[in-house]
């Protein structure tokens, strides 16, 4: 063999060639394998570690030997009986390999040659023995020797039949390999069909497949013959899986690309066909659309993008998915209403009327729409406002907004933003995606097809975030006059002109919008109705929607004010006026049965058929508590329907002056009762509070309805009135309430939620309210007709609150809280 020239085997056939005349190598004989088995293993070796290889027994293959120890290693080796321990690193990185880095499990191996290459690296053609384990190293300097032992191999077969058919598929499969990969050249399936010994079949196959390192030592650590030759087998399998893949895939990619040619060819042919019958051909609709275009009043930049998108879409196949994107692009565009505007309505008195004729009250928020509607009318042309409703459900904040566009004589589109989540949906997708579309803005505004339309924002409070963007960021720009002039949607990708939109926003609570998107529009608070403006509604509004919903006429049934009286107090506790509507279909659907049912029924309801149609009054309203026990206060609320009127209670019980509050009440709450029972400790005795009293009386403040959950500073001054009340036993003033913050100096600060506070004050039949002198501005913005029966007390320190709020007469069986001396 010193005279031969080798060529080895390059992963599943005969590897890269070292040179251009080189010979097979040759293969292992049984007889040879014979010879191999009856060699013994050296109890020392040299251990040489191998980067990304794994020698396996009786297989021949080259290495380039790169590090100095392995040079070393292969010059005392060459000189001497030529036989190495040839062991695989467990990474490949490491370039100093120790025990720890390599694995346990190698192989002998013979040097056959060593060969000087011309770049100056040393390359080694080595033969696989018998397989060793280490047990222990000897020698770490100049390289790794090891003390070893044989790795027997178990070659005694049970079943020799099966073994036989294992090695039969093994070789069937390597065969079906090099078939499939069109790399391998087809003397590697010589090599397979010469190989006689079957160990050495699994181990050349088990050497050359396209495997890690990892995989490979498994194969080679197994003992048991017949379990690595199953191992192999898999392997092989799951090669040939992969082949037949790539080969699939390639061919259909070929496929498409001769069926593309084919198609365009076809199409070709088809369009002069058209043509000839005198059908539409793609040429003659392209050039429609630029006549189209033509006709648009867009800006230059707009008509530039045209022509090159429509430029582009001349050049495309038809059959391409890109053509389809691209034409749905042009004709998004075309189908803007760029620079179009419906004219507007300037007769005022017109516009007042429509707003009453639909609308009870808001007059807020119509006075801002006509004052709109006159500087429009004197100007020309102005930039159209952005206004937020923001109040309690059900008042009519989203229904305004059709009402408005009547009133201007324009289109009306609205968007829900409730629970939107992706940032798409407002600016758009990409084209460059499937599935591309437009954001909802400028879809609507293709839908109404005018670019001034009444576009209501609803639930503007309700926009969500997610990892797909913030909504609430991409509506800063909508709603802002200042830029919205230029609106960028993703997908159109030219600028779109929405400053002529009248944007109207609702909400229902301001602190879920994010401030910077709050400050860019003009709030307006809608507040809930009174009574009476309810029954007001229920008698203008929703009777007559309702009857005319259920087939009847006002003929068929007749109801009065007392009536819509009881249904708005015993059955709805709302701001607005939705439960008020279902309430009313109720009666209006029991008048519809006896009708149907040809049944006796009174055509003028009375209070006893609301109750029997509506069944007893659910939610009767609060009323005042008598003023007989000490230390219970009424104060005022505000909730989320509405204003209410609520109980402040206090008692005392013997024990060491600690203070205990109840009710399920929040943090702040909880704040200004401990405030009022520190501001009561610090001036007992300008109250005439005894300190024994303070220290030797457990305080429970209680709030009734322990499960609603209440909180806020507003009932500060009530709780300390109810304390006062409670240490001197003096009776509050008769049917009089309060609200009002309260700080450690005494001093009273204003509140929020006046009007819906002073309407739960007169339906509960309150005759005097305390508030904090900076709520009379509030107070001057509700109308007469809501302030009539009632009188207000306005403070600044806590002082004149119990001036006013507390007699100098004692409760009924006040309590003696003279703490008795031993």
């Amino acid at each position: 063999m010193s005279k031969s020239k080798i060529m080895h085997l390059d992963n599943l056939s005969l590897q890269d060639i070292i040179n251009e005349d080189s010979e097979l190598i040759p293969l292992l004989t049984p007889e040879d394998e014979e010879l191999i088995n009856k060699e013994d293993v050296p109890e020392e070796l040299p251990i040489l570690p191998l980067r990304n290889t794994v020698l396996f027994p009786g297989v021949v293959i080259p290495i380039t030997a790169g590090r100095d120890t392995s040079i070393q290693l292969i010059k005392d080796a060459n000189k001497g009986d030529k036989i190495v321990g040839v062991v695989a690193q467990k990474n490949a990185d490491v370039e100093n390999p120790t025990i720890d880095d390599i694995h346990r499990t190698g192989v002998v191996a013979q040097i056959l040659r060593v060969l000087k290459m011309p770049d100056g690296n040393t390359t080694v053609i080595i033969q696989g023995k018998k397989r060793f384990e280490i047990e222990e190293i000897i020698q770490e300097e100049p390289y790794l020797k090891a003390k070893v032992t044989e790795a027997i191999e178990e070659r005694d077969i049970e079943d020799k039949k099966e073994f036989s058919v294992i090695i039969e598929s093994i070789k069937e499969l390597a065969l079906e390999v090099i078939k499939e990969n069109p790399m391998l050249p087809s003397e590697a399936s010589f090599a397979i069909k010469n190989i006689k010994s079957d160990s050495f079949l699994v181990n050349f196959i088990s050497s050359n497949m396209d495997l890690s390192v990892t995989q490979k030592q498994v194969v080679l650590e197994k003992d048991n013959l017949k379990e690595r030759a199953l191992l192999t087998l898999k392997n092989l399998n799951k090669e040939l899986q992969k082949l037949k893949l790539r080969n699939d895939i390639q061919s259909k990619t070929r496929s498409d690309l001769d069926q593309q040619q084919r198609e365009y060819y076809l199409n070709q042919q088809l369009k002069t066909i058209q043509e000839e019958l005198g059908g539409v051909s793609n040429d003659q609709e392209l050039e429609e659309m630029r006549l189209k275009g033509k006709t648009k009043k867009w800006s230059k930049e707009v008509a530039e993008t045209f022509e090159k998108e429509l430029s582009r879409l001349k050049r495309m196949n038809p059959q391409m998915a890109e053509f389809g994107i691209q034409r749905n692009y042009l004709e998004l565009m075309l189908e803007l209403p760029w620079g179009e505007y419906s004219e507007d309505k300037f007769d005022l008195k017109r516009a007042q009327k429509i707003l009453d004729r639909d609308h009870f009250g808001l007059e807020k928020v119509k006075e801002r729409i006509v004052e709109h509607l006159a500087v429009l009318k004197l100007r020309g042309d102005m930039k159209s406002p952005i206004i937020c409703l923001y109040g309690p459900p059900g008042v009519g904040k989203t229904s305004l907004g059709k009402s408005v566009a009547e009133a201007l004589g324009r289109k009306y589109v609205r968007m829900s933003l409730g629970g939107l989540r992706d940032e798409a949906e407002i600016r758009g997708h990409r084209k460059t995606y499937i599935g591309a579309m437009p954001g909802r803005l400028i879809q609507n505004i293709k839908k109404v097809g005018t670019s001034n339309p009444v576009f209501v924002l609803d639930e503007i409070d309700k926009l969500g975030q997610s990892h797909q963007g913030d909504p609430s960021s991409a509506m800063l720009e909508v709603l802002d006059p200042e830029q919205n002039t230029e609106f960028y949607d993703n997908y159109l990708e030219v600028g779109f002109d929405l400053s002529k939109v009248l944007f109207i926003a609702t909400a229902n609570n301001l602190g879920q919008i994010p401030w910077a998107l709050r400050d860019r529009m003009e709030i307006i608070n809608v507040t809930g109705y009174t009574i009476e403006e309810k029954v007001e509604i229920a008698k203008k509004y929703l009777f007559p929607k309702q009857l005319k919903e259920h087939g009847l006429t006002k003929d068929h049934l007749k109801v009065g004010k007392k009536e819509l009286e009881k249904i708005v107090e015993g059955y709805t506790r709302e701001s607005g006026v939705r439960g008020l509507e279902k309430q009313v279909a109720k009666v209006v659907r029991n008048c519809a049965k006896s009708i149907a049912m040809e049944e006796e029924y009174n055509k003028e309801l009375t209070v006893e058929d609301i109750e029997t149609i509506l069944g007893p009054p659910r939610l009767e309203r609060d009323k005042y508590e008598s003023n007989d026990v000490a230390g219970v206060v009424t104060g005022l609320a505000w909730t989320s329907v509405g204003g209410d009127i609520l109980f402040i209670e206090s008692i005392l019980s013997k024990g060491k002056g600690t203070l205990n509050i109840t009710g399920n009440l929040g943090k702040v709450m909880k704040e200004s009762a401990t405030i009022a029972m520190e501001y009561i400790k610090a001036n007992a005795d300008e109250f005439g509070i005894a300190t024994e009293t303070l220290e030797n009386f457990n305080v429970h403040i209680h709030v009734p309805e322990g499960a609603t959950p209440k909180d806020g500073p507003s009932a500060g001054i009530t709780m300390l009135t109810s304390l006062i009340s409670l240490f001197t036993q003096r009776k509050v003033k008769n049917k009089l309430a309060m609200t009002g913050e309260i700080t450690l100096r005494g001093k009273v600060l204003p509140v929020g939620g006046i009007k819906e506070k002073i309407l739960a004050a007169k339906r509960a039949d309150i005759k005097e309210i305390i508030l904090c002198a900076d709520n009379k501005r509030d107070i001057d913005e509700i109308k007469e007709s809501y302030l009539k029966g009632l009188k207000f007390h306005y403070v600044t320190e806590m002082s004149e609150v119990i001036d006013i709020a507390l007699t100098k007469q004692k409760v009924k069986n006040a309590k003696d809280l003279t703490v008795k001396k031993k």
